[in-house]
């Protein structure tokens, strides 16, 4: 490369470089500039990671360590490949055969430069490699699912389970219904079952003892197997919105179009044929006044008609002969019209007169005016001879576009005539933009029958548009037309046989003989921004009036003629004007039609041309105008000339188009007209008389005046044409410097769409003054300066104008793509013949070898043609015009080309200021674009890609880019408050500019380049330091972020430290966690990195995220939890309640083992709290990206590199890693898919509710369950639903937008059946690959820590205990139970001598997936149980710890889970049974007796437990059955507190919380009574006595005696809920479920047991929570409350097995009505027996069983209310009171004598019916069976004392009520005085009291029932006195009726109640006190 001389002269207002050495030095002042480091790094001081550490000299240390690796895969990674740079030539796209270039071969310069841009071939630089990146090729939903799709389905018992649940429920409804007598089955019966039943396969090896170290060989080699090598591939793609690096390549540069129509010209038919008649059509907006598009010609005339033109037009090209054309609308509106008008031959007389044979005749009447048309015929063949040129006007019409596509009518249309009905409905709808859409509507044929006349006056645009706007109103139509046929469609999208504007045929045309189409050239409504691609020069001449009225003369027919003129001569006319219809191709003239008599007419004529490729001074339009004479006269021309006039149409070198008023000369002009002489003579006197319009639609003219300006001063400069005449100015040598520089600082104010239109040549002769700065007088001027600034203030406006055209970058597409494909170094050298030849077919040509770029736009020599003709002025004396130019001199010559657009970009911009400065920020990206491309190019053009890249660039430009940088960042540093969308442009920008030199330049400096804009930007941004102490040391150092790694792994190193730093704050975590994570996704699915190998090499550059991750724990969402609070505080993990609270299960009903959804927080390690470390929570969506890339290192990083850091590691850190394992388990767990839920039963099965507060059996769960364990997470995922709807309150289902965890990548609703299933199958397969990852994981710890504490021991089998309770796929559990049997075999003690809560963990599961539906699980599961009691057994000779944790589990098992399979259970006690005989070493031990026995318990459990199954849809039997289960295991406390528990929570499930309560009280009572035998402490309760007050029932918890069960036995109570922790959770959770039935009163209770402990413990806060909640209880028992009803049901009928001619009351929830019951208990019986076989009884009297049908089943339903004694009721004073305990209940039955129920007072008999139960309700069930019953029969008299007893009671009632209820108490009243009342007070005195009875027994009762209605009277008064004071003056006429009456009572009883019975008195003694008959049931 030349470089100046340094005796350079620096003229004036340039640029010297060591002004530019200055500014530099300046910069590095101000920034600190990063100078390549040389030294290498000694001892590493610890760097915070707040700090950026100096990167290793990169280009140094490749240098000096070659790569260690062999060829191959590893070698390519650690290499940069050499081919990354490319070169492409791309052949450009020509739309048309024949390339749009001018046919002359001398071009002038504009036209060259113009060809120059648009012909040459792209230059694209590319990096191959970059379509591996996320740039290039994003990471989008579709790849993924392209990769996804030959996925394995896994299997996982969630999908299994729902298959076959809906047949199982069906056949279950069919079983009997009937219990044992006992709750267990017959032994022997179990035996014989479980003897006959299959075991499943047996695994190969299980009893072989092999070495420790095999056995893990074995597993690790397994578990290799098969797995999913592309992690990532399984996971959701990254956030489109975060993937900041994406970088679209532009779309190449096209011409604009528009939406484009086809119209096509079908008929043109009259009812009367004499003439031919031709038609154009355009189209025109009204809204904008304008006409929007060129004339289309065409010819639909006959060929009769075409022949008598044919003297006139002898060769008709086939160009003209189209019909068919395509109009482009870039701006659809509402009112745009497609405009038709006719024409015809001219003839005498006016346009009506000519018109009217069209309106009067048909050819149908040729009878009638056969004459008159032969005429006519005759007169049009003599005018077509005469006159055939000319022509005059028709008719005109218009098609409202939006008619055609917002129109649904049928396919034949007719416009005109149903035109009003198409506007009235247009103006209706009021139709905006948006709705006019071109591009698709239903194609239209019309018949157009309403044509309107011309008329003379009014044929101007501005007329038609007043026509178009009032269309409705015509002046005149021509009713018999019913001409045109026209087919309107939207254009396809390549058209066949189709022509440009230009008449080049378009691609594809197959025919040149085929008729064409035309495509039309749109005039667009407003402006359109795109640049011009293609050659274009046309020019259209509108004539539009002239005024001859003044003229002398016969000047009355006048047409125009228009010719294009290359000079003064006549001959000189050029044939450059566009035929019309069936005509030439070109002509040299046009003419204009004439308007008969007319001496000003206006013209609509267009005129189209094409202009010549070296226009000069000398071309001009001339206008003639002749006088036309219609007539043939003696000695009259045809044509007389009457005036001339013309337009030059160049002039100081810009192209002159617009409006003109021109004189018009009377004379032909003489020889030189167009420099004007003073004699000639005008038409009124020099006036403008001719009105004309010139438009030119130019790719070659820009037709503004700064642009045209700056081109032809660049020209004149190229062209070195002094002087030359610009307008008043003569450019010179002296002053074209100071124009050409003005004209580039005016070029801001030219118009913005022709800028753009003409930014491709714009842009290219900027860059050329930069690039070769010209040469003025031997000297080069220096325009880099002016070039920059005007490039940068014309990119900005372009920018800031068209927002629209943006990626989301801030890259106005325009520009990017000029950049891309335009943009080349120009150079000055002819292109040497090329060393390979190219094959033409091949588009884009990849050079290999370097190439010289010549482009069109330079040539080394300029021929004298290229010179620009002199500008000519009116006076030709300017000497200066004969100058000659000067030559540079050759020096100067050579030094032309030295400059270097990015060197001298790099310069301008660090050197700018102010506005230029502050433009090239706003579009850094554009310079930097452009000096990426210029280095590229240069690299090649100078073959300096194989230099070492220290020496590709010189220092200097080196310098300016650090400055550069520096001076960027330090903008972003200091703007990013002011201006964020700015700095965001900026950064992004200067982001992708540091990735590009990348690969140009040393990777050192531009490492320092990032370095130093850190510096930068942190040094504004942050003022907390992080200080980060690190081991520099061996492996240890590879796994932190310590100074070594950073500055060896520079990049990935800034990476994890900004996501190590964020992850403290509290924003931009997903923006971190989104780029490491699209990296990560980058590596995974690039296709070079798939061998393991070079995946661990990967890795290496992310291990810290490990330790990372580790740190960031506590921040993590929690996916064990679903409450609100959701984030892992390790430091918060403590409630208000005790963290260390024995506790049971969580829906203690969902014990263990019950489905298994997502359950709530778990923490099974306490972990350290970070000190001082601030914790920002991070969303669900974020930890789970993060947890996958830390999956992702752990799966890629070199196993042994793993094994070595994890053995440093300390037991906390341990127990951190194993809580994130943790974590991701349940982060990655497999949920399940809508296509599983296949019955509404399996819907409500999966929903499970999640709510932890006011959801009984959460808070049960977590009082119950203790320090953590598996246990509490298999209970946790054991949820039951509480609500009634099938969702639950607040289900998780992944379906469920707003409880989703995570943004799943497509959440659409609608997804088909095929999308969920392979949905399902990718999160199948990422939760089998994360569990593996997770299980590796374990591995290595198990390996690394067996030296060490059983701490992190008992850590690993949790989280494995973890893994087995999550819903995994079969093929993980396989390996799980492969690696448990392996933990075990080498640590039995830690089971079976440690922790009793593993072990029962631990044979939960193991319980859990025997019974799994997948018969490879279950094989496993059973070796792996069979194994745990061997080894139990070989450790103490029996096994008891094992038998009992089984035992309970299987019992908490068959309790709970709903999709429990016994049969497959079976199968697996079946082959634990066959491992226990084959197993040889220990067949003579006690072993294998002992195994039977423990699997013959078992199995007896399992029959319960299909008798449980049967009946689950019977709530009551269920309870039942689970009530004797229970019962049955008396003498096993644990086995039976499991049930209680199981019960509670089946009955909480059912919102039963009393019952729930009750089953707490007594496990509360059981555990008291155990504690109490263990040890003797004053404090706790001292057995069941203590919680008599709270129900009599809990006695039967006492316990066995001592001689059948003994505490200390091993395995005996050794459930940790057997302890005072366990026991205050009870009682805390029984206190909860009160609370929830409204019980306040048993809550005291409990709370007087639950005191004393919390006072012996001094836990003043809990006491202080227990008195706060008594108060609140004790402050709401005034409010009303409603407890349960009570029904007796009695079942009659051997149907009903057991349950016949038993009795019971049910307990239902307040309020229940009878019919409610009944109709539950008749539709589920039925449901079981048949509709035809259950009866309800209707009666309540006792039920003869011989009456009853032996094939049906009976039920009798009763209300019954609770009984109570006398005396009991001076105890039970408040409705609890009367509420609870109770176990007496009445029902009455009405009856007489001879059977009917009712009959007369004398005759009605009453039974009453007592009714006791074997418990009180509340009990541990909602029904207890009856177990003594009591009848009372009452005489007629007895029922009538009853009676009235009622009624004083309800009349005191009513009249002592508060408030006072006056409509009460005259109903009762009323009742009570009223004489005429049947069988009221007055009836009954009179049947009972009218006579003494003979019977001395019923003396008592007449008595009685004397003073009962003494007693009422006296009411009766009282009453009536308190209605007195109620009533209102209206009602007084009521209340005197009411007095009436009484006073008619009193009468009529005062002899009856006054007469006394006079033996009663003397006989007072002696009658019993009795009289009632007891009759005993």
């Amino acid at each position: 490369m030349a470089t100046l001389p340094s005796e350079r002269r620096a003229f004036a207002h340039k640029i010297n470089r060591t002004v530019a050495s200055e500014v530099r030095k300046q910069v590095s002042r101000e920034y600190g500039s990063p100078q390549l480091s040389k030294k290498r790094a000694g001892a590493h001081q610890p760097v915070p990671l707040t700090e950026v550490v100096e990167p290793v000299d990169y280009e140094e240390y490749v240098s000096s360590h070659p790569p260690g690796a062999e060829p191959g895969p590893l070698r390519q990674l650690l290499e940069f490949p050499s081919d990354d740079l490319e070169l492409l030539l791309q052949e450009r796209e020509c739309t048309t055969i024949e390339p749009p270039v001018p046919e002359e071969d001398s071009l002038d310069p504009r036209v060259r430069d113009a060809l120059g841009v648009y012909t040459d071939d792209w230059l694209i630089i590319q990096r191959k490699y970059q379509r591996y990146s996320t740039t290039q090729t994003p990471h989008n939903s579709e790849r993924q699912r392209e990769k996804q799709k030959g996925l394995v389905k896994q299997t996982f018992e969630l999908d299994e389970a729902g298959i076959d649940r809906q047949d199982e429920q069906d056949d279950s409804k069919r079983h009997s219904v009937s219990l044992d007598d006992t709750p267990r089955g017959s032994w022997a019966s179990s035996i014989f079952d479980l003897k006959n039943s299959t075991p499943d396969a047996l695994l190969p090896s299980v009893l072989e003892r092999t070495a420790a170290e095999d056995m893990d060989r074995r597993n690790a080699e397994n578990r290799q197997q098969c797995r999913h090598a592309d992690l990532l591939g399984l996971y959701p793609v990254p956030d489109e919105d975060e993937a900041v690096e994406r970088c679209a390549i532009p779309e190449v540069p096209k011409e604009h179009s528009g939406q484009r129509i086809m119209v096509k010209c079908l008929a043109l038919k009259f009812e009367i044929e004499i003439e031919p008649i031709f038609g154009s059509l355009a189209l025109y907006d009204v809204r904008e006044k304008k006409k929007i598009s060129e004339d289309f010609h065409f010819d639909l005339n006959s060929d009769q008609m075409k022949s008598l033109l044919r003297p006139h037009s002898p060769h008709v090209a086939i160009s003209t002969l189209a019909r068919s054309t395509i109009f482009s609308i870039t701006y659809p509106s509402p009112d745009i019209f497609l405009v038709i008008k006719l024409e015809k031959v001219l003839q005498q007389g006016d346009i009506g007169e000519c018109c009217e044979p069209y309106m009067v005749m048909k050819e149908s009447d040729s009878t009638k005016h056969k004459e008159k048309l032969e005429k006519l015929r005759a007169q049009a063949e003599q005018m077509c001879t005469r006159l055939g040129r000319y022509r005059m006007p028709f008719a005109w019409t218009a098609i409202h576009l939006l008619n055609i596509v917002s129109s649904v009518g049928g396919l034949d249309r007719s416009d005109s005539d149903s035109d009003t009905g198409i506007n009235q409905r247009f103006e209706r709808m009021s139709v905006g933009e948006d709705m006019c859409n071109f591009t698709n509507f239903r194609p239209a044929t019309l018949t157009v029958t309403n044509f309107f006349k011309q008329e003379g006056d009014r044929l101007s645009d501005e007329d038609l548009y007043k026509f178009l706007a009032d269309m409705r109103r015509p002046s005149s139509v021509l009713r018999r037309l019913r001409p045109l046929k026209i087919d309107i469609s939207p254009a396809p999208e390549a058209p066949h046989y189709c022509l440009s504007p230009e008449l080049l045929h378009v691609k594809p045309y197959p025919d040149p003989r085929v008729r064409p189409t035309k495509e039309v050239l749109e005039f667009p409504a407003r402006y359109v921004y795109t640049p011009h691609t293609t050659y274009r020069n046309l020019l259209y001449v509108y004539p539009q009036s002239v005024n001859f009225s003044s003229r002398q003369g016969s000047v009355r027919n006048i047409a125009v003629k228009v010719q294009f003129m290359a000079g003064e001569d006549p001959s000189q006319a050029m044939p450059v004007i566009f035929g019309k219809s069936s005509c030439a191709e070109f002509y040299e003239e046009a003419y204009t039609p004439v308007i008969y008599h007319n001496k000003s007419p206006e013209f609509y004529e267009e005129v189209k041309m094409k202009i010549p490729a070296n226009l000069t001074d000398n071309h001009h339009l001339l206008f003639t105008f002749y006088h036309i004479s219609c007539q043939p006269k003696q000695n009259t021309p045809l044509e007389t000339p009457v005036g001339y006039t013309w337009i030059p149409l160049m002039q100081h070198g810009r192209l002159r188009t617009g409006s003109f008023s021109l004189p018009v000369s009377v004379e032909k002009p003489p020889p030189s007209y167009s420099v004007q002489l003073p004699g000639m003579k005008w038409v009124d006197n020099h006036k403008g008389v001719f009105n004309v319009e010139v438009k030119a639609a130019s790719s070659v003219h820009t037709q503004d005046p700064h642009l045209d300006k700056f081109f032809t001063l660049a020209y004149v400069l190229e062209e070195y044409s002094f002087p030359f005449r610009l307008k008043d100015v003569i450019i010179t040598e002296a002053n074209v410097e100071a124009e050409l520089k003005a004209s580039m600082a005016a070029l801001k104010g030219a118009l913005l769409d022709t800028c753009v239109r003409f930014l491709h040549q714009l842009m290219s002769k900027l860059i050329l003054l930069i690039v070769h700065p010209p040469v003025i007088a031997g000297q080069i001027v220096n325009l880099g300066r002016a070039a920059f600034e005007a490039m940068a203030l014309l990119v900005n406006q372009i920018h800031k104008n068209l927002e629209g055209n943006q990626d989301h970058h801030g890259r106005n597409n325009l520009l990017s793509s000029y950049i891309h494909y335009c943009f080349h170094l120009p150079t000055t050298e002819p292109l040497p013949p090329p060393c390979v030849p190219l094959p033409s077919s091949v588009g884009a040509a990849s050079y290999d070898l370097p190439i010289q770029y010549a482009t069109l736009s330079r040539a080394t020599a300029r021929p004298s043609s290229l010179l620009l003709s002199r500008s000519k002025s009116l006076s030709n004396s300017n000497p200066d015009l004969a100058s000659t130019p000067a030559t540079p001199d050759e020096e100067v010559q050579r030094i032309i080309g030295s400059k270097l657009l990015h060197e001298e970009l790099a310069l301008q911009w660090v050197v700018s200021t102010s506005t230029v400065r502050e433009a090239s920020l706003q579009q850094a990206w554009f310079f930097f674009q452009l000096m990426v491309k210029s280095m590229s190019h240069h690299l090649f053009l100078s073959s300096r890609l194989d230099l070492p890249r220290r020496q590709r660039f010189p220092d200097r430009f080196v310098d300016d880019i650090a400055a550069l940088v520096c001076a960027i960042s330090a903008d972003i540093a200091s703007r990013y408050h002011k201006d964020v969308e700015l700095v965001e442009r900026l950064n992004s920008s200067l982001a992708f500019f540091l990735n590009d030199l990348l690969s140009l330049m040393d990777r050192g400096f531009v490492f320092n380049l990032i370095r130093s804009y850190y510096k930068q930007v942190r040094a504004q941004t942050q003022n907390s330091a992080f200080s980060c102490h690190v081991q520099d040391q061996g492996v240890v150092s590879m796994f932190e972020l310590s100074v070594p790694f950073r500055q060896q792994h520079f990049l990935s190193g800034l990476l994890l430290a900004e996501l190590s730093l964020i992850l403290d704050m509290f924003f931009l975590h997903k923006k971190a966690i989104s780029a490491l994570h699209s990296l990560l996704c980058s590596h995974d699915a690039d296709p070079r990195y798939t061998d393991p190998q070079v995946r661990s090499h990967i890795a290496q550059l992310y291990l810290p995220l490990i330790p990372i991750v580790m740190e960031t724990l506590p921040q993590l969402h929690d996916f064990t939890d679903t409450s609100p609070q959701r984030v892992r505080h390790a430091s918060a993990l403590v409630d208000d309640s005790d963290p260390d609270n024995g506790t049971i299960s969580q829906s203690v009903a969902m014990a263990i083992a019950g489905s298994p959804l997502p359950h709530s927080k778990a923490h099974p390690f306490t972990l350290p709290s970070v000190a001082g470390r601030q914790c920002s929570a991070l969303s669900a969506e974020c930890s789970r990206t993060l947890l996958v890339c830390f999956l992702w290192v752990w799966k890629n990083a070199d196993a042994g590199l793993l094994e070595r850091w994890v053995s440093d590691l300390s037991v906390p850190q341990i127990n951190r890693l194993l809580d994130l394992l943790h974590l991701c388990l349940s982060c990655f767990e497999y949920k399940v898919h809508q296509h599983a839920l296949l019955s509404n039963d399996y819907l409500v099965f999966r929903n499970i509710v999640h709510s932890k507060s006011q959801d009984m059996k959460a808070r049960l769960e977590e009082a119950i369950l203790g320090t953590i364990g598996a246990r509490q997470e298999m209970v946790r995922r054991c949820r039951g639903t509480t609500d009634r709807s099938p969702y639950g309150g607040q289900e998780n289902v992944r379906w469920r937008k707003n409880v989703t965890h995570w943004r799943q990548n497509a959440d659409r609703v609608d997804k088909t059946k095929a999308e969920v299933e392979q949905e399902a199958v990718v999160d199948g397969n990422l939760a089998t690959e994360a569990a593996l990852i997770a299980l590796d994981t374990l591995e290595i710890i198990t390996v690394v820590m067996s030296e060490l504490k059983e701490s992190v021991l008992g850590g690993v089998l949790r989280v494995l205990l973890h893994s087995m309770a999550g819903n995994q796929s079969a093929l993980f559990l396989q390996h799980c139970f492969s690696t448990q049997r392996a933990l075990v075999y080498k640590f039995p003690e830690m089971l079976f001598e440690e922790d009793t809560e593993l072990c029962a963990d631990l044979c939960l599961r193991l319980l859990r997936h025997c019974s799994s539906s997948v018969s490879s699980v279950r094989s496993h599961a059973s070796a792996s149980l069979y194994l745990l009691m061997r080894q139990n057994f070989e450790i103490g000779n029996n096994f008891a710890r094992v038998k009992m944790q089984v035992t309970m589990s299987l019992s908490s098992l068959v309790g709970t889970s709903t999709k429990f399979n016994e049969e497959h259970l079976r199968r697996s006690l079946k082959t634990i049974l066959t491992y226990a005989e084959d197993d040889l070493e220990l067949r003579d031990s006690p072993f294998p007796e002992q195994v039977q026995d423990l699997v013959f318990n078992l199995h007896m459990i399992l029959t319960d437990t299909v008798k449980m199954k049967e009946h689950q849809q019977d709530p009551e039997m269920l309870i039942d059955l689970m009530y004797r289960i229970a019962k049955g295991y008396q003498n096993s406390p644990d086995l039976r507190l499991t049930w209680l528990q199981n019960m509670a929570g089946k009955h909480s499930e059912r919102g039963n919380h009393a019952e729930a309560a009750h089953c707490l009280v007594h496990s509360a009572a059981l555990v008291a009574e155990y504690l109490n035998m263990l040890e003797d402490c004053r404090y706790l309760p001292i057995g069941c006595v203590s919680f008599q007050s709270i129900s009599s029932n809990v006695l039967e918890e006492s316990a066995v005696s001592d001689d059948i069960l003994s505490p200390e036995e091993e395995g005996i109570c050794s459930g940790k809920y057997f302890s005072e922790s366990g026991l205050v959770g009870l009682l805390e959770q029984a206190a909860a479920s009160f609370n929830m039935a409204a019980m306040y009163e048993a809550i005291n209770e409990v709370y007087k047991i639950l005191c004393p402990i919390h006072e012996a413990n001094r836990d003043f806060k809990k006491l202080a929570s227990v008195h706060g909640k008594l108060q609140d209880n004790f402050l709401i028992l005034s409010k009303l409350r409603m407890f349960g009803t009570y029904f007796r049901v009695g079942f009659y009928g051997c149907r009903f097995g057991d349950l016949d001619e038993q009795e019971f009351v049910y307990k239902e929830p307040s309020i229940t009505k009878l019919a409610e019951i009944s109709h539950r208990l008749e539709e589920f019986y039925s449901e079981r027996f048949g509709d035809e076989v259950v009866v309800i009884i209707k009666d309540s009297n006792p039920v003869d069983k011989n009456k009853l049908d032996p094939n049906k089943a009976y039920l009798q339903i009763t209300y019954v209310e609770p009984f109570f004694d006398t005396y009991e009721l001076k105890e039970r004073i408040t409705y609890f009171d009367k509420n609870y305990n109770l176990r007496t209940f009445m029902y009455c039955t009405p009856f007489t004598l001879d059977g009917r129920a009712h009959g007369d007072l004398h005759e009605q008999y009453k039974r009453k019916t007592i009714l006791t139960t074997s418990h009180a309700f509340p009990y541990i069930k909602t029904r207890i069976n009856v177990i003594h019953k009591e009848e009372i029969i009452l005489m007629p008299m007895e029922v009538a004392i009853e009676d009235m007893q009622k009624k004083t009671q309800e009349l005191a009632f009513a009249t002592h009520q508060d408030p006072a209820d006056s409509k009460m108490l005259q109903m009762v009243l009323q009742g009570c005085v009223g004489t005429t009342v049947n069988q009221g007070p007055l009836e009954v005195a009179q049947v009972f009291l009218s006579e003494i009875p003979e019977d001395p027994k019923l003396f008592r009762h007449h008595n009685k029932l004397r003073l009962c209605f003494k007693d009422l009277t006296k009411r009766c008064e009282d009453a009536l006195r308190k209605n007195k004071s109620l009533i209102g003056p209206d009602q007084k006429e009521y209340h005197r009726e009411l007095e009436r009456n009484y006073t008619k009572l009193r009468e009529a009883l005062f002899p009856l109640i006054n007469r006394k019975i006079p033996q009663l008195y003397r006989q007072l003694n002696s009658l019993s006190r009795s009289s009632f008959r007891r009759v005993e049931c």
